[in-house]
């Protein structure tokens, strides 16, 4: 049975009525989920898969606009960030055991629709990290009718001649029991909480940035640093191992800024290339947080999303009704 949990409703700014849950995973972890209302004559229910580093006060926005279009939305603290529980004794380090472990909060987040008896159909959304964990989920059987993403994290940014060294650190600490230590360049200090909107590689929008700095600095449990050796070697080995199998059979739309500079924008586009009906949209001078800038631009990405799940889910029901 879930439990209410902490939540910031005055930092969201979502819908009224939203609500926090504490939930258990199968290996028995504490994850938090929240649920941001919708109408009541509801088209479904988006499941939001944030990125590394994110909570679920973060899509506030986001789910108040997907409210106004007609769905509810339930997003989730993963393992090791926002209000769940950390998986280090350094609550700073953003750490996985293992990459599939994220699947038992997949799980344990479906358990939570069902228990609050949210509307379908079913639709995805993943963001960065997210985008990596949902298209796995996808390819497990996730119960959605339609997918949309966000700069998927499909694969890592980096320079080609550090990509053999990024695999060899990354196994090797694991091996000598360091698994645990930050990625080179990084540490235990929070991106958004410390480092000037000039130079941010997120967004754009200065409003859209204020919003995620004014909630990591007003909640400042919610703060998340640098990625750990270990974390980084589970999600390169993730992404090359979700790049060999084939696209799920489902309506999908990807969006990446022209300015990503953090995810790998061709394994994007290869994918949405062999995806079957699949689109990718880039936009125009967005950065990795394509959600996190103007409204304008965000209400657009929102309506387009909201076009694929509405046509995939007609096109479900048509389906159901005829066998």
């Amino acid at each position: 049975m879930m439990l209410d949990a902490p939540f910031h409703a005055e930092l969201a700014e979502g819908p009224a009525g939203a609500r926090a849950y504490w939930q258990k995973t199968e290996d028995v972890l504490r994850i938090r989920l929240a649920h941001y209302p919708g109408p009541e004559a509801a088209r479904g229910t988006v499941l939001l898969f944030p990125g590394r580093t994110e909570y679920v006060e973060k899509y506030g926005r986001v789910a108040s606009e997907f409210a106004d279009l007609g769905y509810h939305t339930l997003t989730i603290d993963w393992r090791g960030q926002g209000l769940a529980d950390r998986m280090h004794r350094d609550p700073r380090a953003g750490h996985v055991n293992l990459f599939q472990d994220y699947q038992f909060d997949v799980t344990a987040m479906l358990e939570a629709a069902e228990e609050l008896g949210l509307p379908r159909p079913f639709y995805l959304l993943g963001h960065s990290m997210g985008g990596c964990i949902g298209l796995r989920a996808l390819i497990e059987g996730l119960p959605v009718t339609a997918a949309a993403f966000t700069g998927p994290m499909w694969g890592i940014r980096m320079a080609a001649a550090l990509r053999p060294a990024a695999w060899a650190l990354g196994w090797g600490s694991s091996q000598m029991g360091i698994g645990h230590v930050y990625a080179p360049s990084t540490g235990p200090e929070s991106y958004v909480a410390t480092v000037a909107f000039e130079n941010n590689l997120l967004t754009r929008d200065r409003d859209g940035w204020n919003y995620m700095r004014r909630q990591v600095h007003d909640m400042p449990e919610l703060q998340l640093g640098g990625p750990s050796l270990r974390w980084l070697h589970q999600a390169l080995n993730e992404c090359l191992t979700l790049a060999r199998l084939p696209a799920p059979k489902m309506p999908a739309i990807a969006f990446v800024g022209s300015d990503e500079r953090i995810v790998d924008v061709p394994r994007i586009a290869a994918r949405m290339a062999a995806w079957p009906g699949g689109q990718l949209e880039t936009i125009a001078g967005g950065r990795h947080e394509v959600l996190m800038e103007d409204p304008v631009t965000r209400g657009r990405i929102l309506t387009r999303m909201v076009d694929v799940f509405a046509s995939a889910g007609e096109h479900g029901s048509s389906a159901s009704r005829s066998a």
